[in-house]
């Protein structure tokens, strides 16, 4: 199927197929995921923008509709359904793309730097121009997976977003945040994402184990 056309998804089938990439990597002992595991994973807190609150009925109605589009899959043979993705046989892409695709999916619009900072957990990359390779593939696609926003006014580098949900409204792909601010140095980007690594873990062990999570100050 690759270089088919695919239909535009929405923002909680988007999520949806980000959150099984990220947690196949990250906690692979209880991937595929349950549809609790998957609902917590798309209403983290942390490592998520924009931050969701999408019921499981949501969730499973975005899951049935990607099992449509074959992007997610039904583990047959459990108790409790487990889903897991497709996008790597699906679109015919390489694994370091779909890591790539995942990260605009789950966090938005971001910087070749800041998406290497924040795959470093799913992969790692030699440098950025590593991962601008990658996204340059994506975009040059028939039709393009990710697209190169215009930079924005104040901002040094330009950002990147995926295509899967349709076309991007550039400015409004830009997280406040980022809008007019210089990018974080990388050890602070680093320990920022070491601890959105450690919460995300937390959450979704949390769900996994259907433990109540106790409320934080």
């Amino acid at each position: 199927m690759a270089g088919s056309p695919l239909r535009s998804l929405s923002v909680a089938e988007c999520r949806v197929l980000g959150v099984l990439v990220e947690k196949q990597l990250t906690v692979p002992d209880t991937y595929p995921l349950s549809l609790n595991a998957l609902t917590a994973g798309c209403n983290q807190k942390t490592a998520r923008a924009p931050v969701l609150e999408l019921s499981e009925a949501e969730v499973q109605e975005a899951v049935d509709a990607l099992r449509g589009l074959s992007l997610v899959l039904q583990s047959s043979g459990s108790r409790v359904s487990r889903y897991e993705h497709n996008v790597q046989r699906v679109l015919g892409i390489p694994s370091q793309s779909v890591v790539l695709l995942a990260l605009l999916m789950l966090r938005g619009s971001q910087t070749a730097a800041e998406l290497r900072i924040h795959a470093e957990r799913l992969h790692r990359f030699a440098d950025t121009s590593s991962v601008e390779a990658f996204l340059e593939e994506l975009a040059v696609r028939d039709p393009p997976l990710v697209t190169k926003l215009p930079r924005a006014p104040g901002t040094r580098e330009p950002r990147w977003a995926h295509l899967l949900g349709g076309p991007v409204d550039a400015a409004a792909a830009v997280p406040p945040a980022a809008a007019g601010a210089p990018a974080a140095p990388d050890e602070v980007a680093a320990l920022r994402a070491e601890v959105d690594r450690l919460r995300a873990l937390v959450e979704h062990l949390y769900a996994e184990l259907r433990i109540h999570k106790p409320d934080t100050p």
